[in-house]
């Protein structure tokens, strides 16, 4: 909730109060009892400031030795199946690896 600063018309005290951003504002003055109060425009009275709560909340913390997760078991289980896909396609070409040269075009 909140802080709002009001201000008194009739008799200048000003008072700050904690309320809900749907209560309505207040009017009547505790110290005179009169209906001129009216609400002030101010800055804030929090500020977020420093590392932020990304760091202290919700940052991500070193899994123990030996600890994965799904998504690092999948992973490695795509990397290791993409090598041997590797591996047997290289024993198929007989294990040369051959490149195309470019035709020579001044020939014609």
């Amino acid at each position: 909730m909140p802080f709002y600063e009001y201000q008194c018309d009739a008799c200048g005290h000003a008072l700050e109060i904690l309320q809900k951003i749907s209560a309505p504002p207040l009017t009547r003055c505790p110290q005179c009892d009169r209906d001129a109060l009216r609400k002030q425009i101010s800055r804030a009275a929090f500020r977020l400031k420093g590392t932020g709560w990304y760091e202290t909340d919700f940052k991500n913390k070193p899994k123990p030795d030996g600890a994965k997760s799904a998504a690092d078991k999948s992973a490695d289980a795509k990397s290791a199946a993409k090598a041997d896909a590797k591996k047997s396609a290289d024993k198929s070409a007989g294990g040369k690896q051959t490149t195309a040269k470019p035709a020579d075009k001044s020939k014609s």
